[in-house]
């Protein structure tokens, strides 16, 4: 293994900057000398000061860190302060490992050991850099003898503006409580005409799964077209987050909706010992 705090992939005018040891998650991406992604800290200290990192083995909230599989009951402290609902799963909070790099590519590992999330596992993302995109993509196998629940996302900042438009197709938005927990789904749109294409901003919080996800969103500044996100075919939801007068927001591709152990049919998948699942993540740039 390559041990590197961080790391930095070229390909022509295109830069992709990665920190492994803050929870593997991407610092920069800049193309011809432009930041596409919030840009992170020269040296950041906690994932949620970077640009974009991964959710394994599930994603957002599981409502109080409890939930059941079977006979077994499964208790995770709290991870985000003290917000009581556990997010994201382990591999946000973890140093990666570099498993494989060239000058347009890396692959970042990292184990977990069976504690309070009762499953061992190893995940893996792989990066790669073109000259006006990136594409990466995020695998968890289970390495437990019983079968794990398993999700998927990729959790992105991007820069905002006031005329900043965001556009993806969507079906419906799960409404959610003070904890950002999802109560209830409505069809259609709710606040912002996100398939239309809308601007990124309100005065309030949005911090709301979308179902329904078509896999591709785009980003238009200005009415100039700035990037596409594209995500593999069983990501149908978009949780998108957007915090009043911050300069960032987030659109990200998951394979599952919020606290899904509480809801049926929220995507979360189950793997049987030595199964693999895997999403991909994949961004073009226009310049």
């Amino acid at each position: 293994m390559i041990d590197l705090s961080t790391l930095t992939l070229t390909a022509r005018d295109t830069a992709l900057e990665l920190h492994p040891d803050v929870g593997g998650a991407i610092g920069r991406l800049l193309h011809k000398g432009r930041d596409y992604m919030r840009r992170t800290p020269d040296e950041p200290r906690d994932v949620l000061e970077t640009a974009s990192f991964p959710l394994v083995p599930f994603c957002n909230r599981i409502k109080d860190g409890t939930f059941a599989v079977g006979t077994q009951k499964v208790k995770m402290k709290p991870n985000l302060g003290d917000h009581p609902h556990t997010l994201h799963g382990q591999g946000w909070r973890a140093r990666w490992k570099v498993a494989e790099q060239s000058p347009s590519r890396a692959v970042l590992t990292f184990r977990h050991k069976a504690d309070e999330w009762p499953w061992e596992y190893e995940a893996r993302q792989v990066f790669e850099l073109r000259p006006a995109g990136l594409r990466v993509w995020l695998s968890v196998k289970n390495l437990s003898a019983t079968a794990m629940p398993a999700g998927l996302g990729f959790h992105p900042y991007f820069n905002r503006t006031p005329q900043t438009r965001l556009k993806a197709q969507v079906d419906g938005v799960w409404m959610a409580d003070q904890d950002c927990l999802p109560t209830e789904w409505q069809a259609g749109l709710w606040r912002k005409d996100w398939p239309l294409g809308d601007f990124v901003s309100d005065s309030v919080l949005i911090d709301h799964c979308h179902s329904g996800f078509m896999g591709r969103a785009d980003v238009y500044e200005d009415g100039t077209p700035l990037l596409t996100l594209r995500a593999s075919p069983d990501c149908h939801w978009l949780h998108i987050y957007v915090p009043p007068g911050e300069d960032f927001f987030c659109a990200e591709p998951v394979n599952h909706m919020p606290d899904p152990f509480n809801h049926a049919n929220s995507g979360l998948r189950c793997l049987k010992p030595g199964d693999v699942a895997l999403i991909w993540m994949d961004i073009s740039l226009h310049s």
